[in-house]
């Protein structure tokens, strides 16, 4: 109960801090509405049951927040904040998919469902259709940063799954596949509205730090939750990560603290998706004792104060004061 009053509590501290715009917010649900149903009954049905799975849209928010700070006020941020949520949606399904998941956000994931065959097709259509919306503007610029967003993520994907079930993965690697992965569409989304008028394009790259920067933060907590949430707070099996053979930071750094006995193990975990080698408990002991956790911490925290320094380099008003609360919640959730 606990944990799921702390999820609801946190849902509420993100939802205010985009307070400002929860009506845009709404237009861009509208929006995706729209493109479900003017999609193949089976596209819809899939992709619907996937972005209506509990996701706090912070993506979309980015894009109406900042446009809204570079005081832009036309309509084209619901539509590109609609553009990320799509990709972003496409990189579940996919990710689900490569993963095996069964569980997303407590729910049955589209690949459990539908079946693999059906869910990397609707995936291949949510990427198609937002750049087609892209192309429907004409907007060549921002078609060419979600495009370069599009790959890094395909490329980060690929990086990742070349050391699946294998720990010999080590730092550098681990942050060029969580920037490729993660970091690259939230630097997108914020770095987007600079795109809108001319009058705020030298705030693009700025932006796209600000954004790169989160990302990070928001994706080095995401590696520590696996290990400190229940699984009622993340909607899915507690060490996740582990179970589909994927070693990310907090294992990273308790690997050479190790014992060769309890490395030999921790292979063995990793390779073969098993905790039959070592129990769930003694995992979570040795990384909650090595001080490892904390360490994850320290460097989300870097990187949180990478971004509030560029976002004290942006137009001052409500818009940045709500940047960099939203970074700061990010860095301290709990889900």
């Amino acid at each position: 109960m606990a944990g799921n009053v702390q999820t609801i509590r946190q849902a509420r501290q993100i939802r205010q801090v985009f307070g400002g715009v929860q009506d845009r917010l709404r237009h861009v649900e509208a929006f995706l509405d729209r493109e479900m149903k003017n999609a193949l009954p089976l596209v819809g049905e899939v992709a619907g049951y996937v972005l209506g799975s509990g996701g706090k849209r912070i993506r979309p928010a980015l894009v109406l927040l900042i446009s809204r700070m570079l005081g832009y006020t036309g309509e084209r941020d619901i539509r590109y904040a609609a553009v990320i949520e799509l990709i972003h949606t496409a990189t579940l399904i996919h990710d689900d998919i490569i993963d095996q998941s069964d569980l997303r956000r407590g729910k049955a994931t589209a690949n459990r469902k539908w079946g693999n065959q059906t869910t990397v097709l609707v995936g291949d259509w949510l990427y198609t259709r937002a750049m087609d919306l892209c192309l429907e503007l004409g907007d060549v610029d921002v078609m060419r940063v979600l495009t370069s967003a599009t790959l890094q993520m395909t490329e980060g994907e690929i990086l990742a799954d070349r050391v699946r079930g294998r720990i010999d993965v080590d730092d550098e690697l681990y942050m060029d596949i969580t920037r490729r992965k993660t970091a690259e569409l939230f630097a997108a989304a914020c770095s987007l509205p600079a795109l809108f008028q001319p009058s705020t394009l030298h705030l693009t790259d700025i932006l796209g730090d600000f954004g790169r920067n989160l990302g990070l933060c928001f994706q080095l907590v995401d590696d520590a939750l696996d290990y400190t949430a229940s699984r009622r707070e993340l909607g899915k099996p507690v060490m996740a990560d582990l179970r589909e053979g994927r070693v990310t930071l907090p294992m990273i750094l308790l690997l050479p603290r190790l014992s060769r006995d309890k490395r030999r193990r921790i292979e063995r975990l990793v390779s073969e998706r098993s905790f039959e080698a070592i129990s769930e408990n003694e995992v979570l002991e040795m990384i909650k004792t090595s001080g490892v956790l904390e360490i994850c911490h320290e460097r989300a925290a870097t990187f949180a104060a990478k971004a509030e320094e560029c976002a004290n380099r942006l137009p001052s008003g409500p818009e940045r004061e709500a940047l960099l609360q939203a970074t700061a919640l990010l860095l301290d959730r709990r889900t």
